[in-house]
Order: structure tokens, then C-alpha cells, then sequence
């Protein structure tokens, strides 16, 4: 018997994409680590295609989601705006309990069916 898996795409849009897991990814590494570098790299992905990234995300929300620390004897850094770290919370929150209810219902639709 095979076993199948349940998997989905969920992002927010608004005449194209707005925010996403990718996006949602980046916001959280950005969050612990305390830099936009160190969190492009962790995710294999080029700091000007991140830059240009958060960019784009803030032109769509229409308010800005990352400071940037300019560096100095301690060293420069990025966190989130308070907007930037409740949309990042508020989707992560969202996410989980969506992953639920789509396993929930996979499993009463098709837990019985032998495929």
C-alpha cells in the first residue's frame, strides 16, 4: 500500500505575492541571528537577492519589516520592526494551526481509501 504524504503552498498576496514561508524564513533567521547576511547565507541564498527581497516585501506591505544597524567598533546587524516581527509571529501562528486543519481534514477524506 502506498503511503501519501499531504503537502501545500500558503502566502498571502495582493495583485502577487506578499508574504510566504520563503519570506516568513528569512524574517525568522534575520530574528535570532541579528543580521540579514548571516541569514541569506543559512538559507544558500546571495545577500543582494535578500536585500532586494525584503525590499520588494516592504514596497507590497507598505511599511518596513528590517532595520539595519550601520557597523561600527561592535559591528553592524539587522532586526525587525515591531510590524515586521508581528507579521513574521502572526504568520508562523497561522501556518501551524492551517498544517492542523489540512491534516485533520486529510485524514477524514482519505485515511479510509486505499489509493
Amino acid at each position: 500500500m502506498m503511503v501519501y504524504k499531504l503537502r501545500s503552498k500558503i502566502w498571502l498576496e495582493d495583485q502577487g505575492k506578499v508574504f510566504g514561508d520563503g519570506p516568513c524564513d528569512l524574517l525568522h533567521r534575520v530574528d535570532q541571528l541579528g543580521s540579514l547576511r548571516k541569514a541569506a547565507a543559512e538559507m544558500k541564498m546571495s545577500y543582494p537577492q535578500a536585500w532586494e527581497l525584503i525590499k520588494m516585501l516592504e514596497d507590497n506591505l507598505g511599511f518596513p519589516l528590517i532595520e539595519r544597524k550601520v557597523g561600527g567598533r561592535h559591528g553592524g546587524g539587522s532586526f525587525l520592526t515591531e510590524k515586521g516581527k508581528k507579521l513574521m509571529l502572526r504568520y508562523r501562528e497561522f501556518r501551524e494551526k492551517a498544517n492542523q486543519d489540512l491534516q485533520s481534514l486529510y485524514e477524514d477524506y482519505f485515511s479510509d481509501m486505499p489509493l
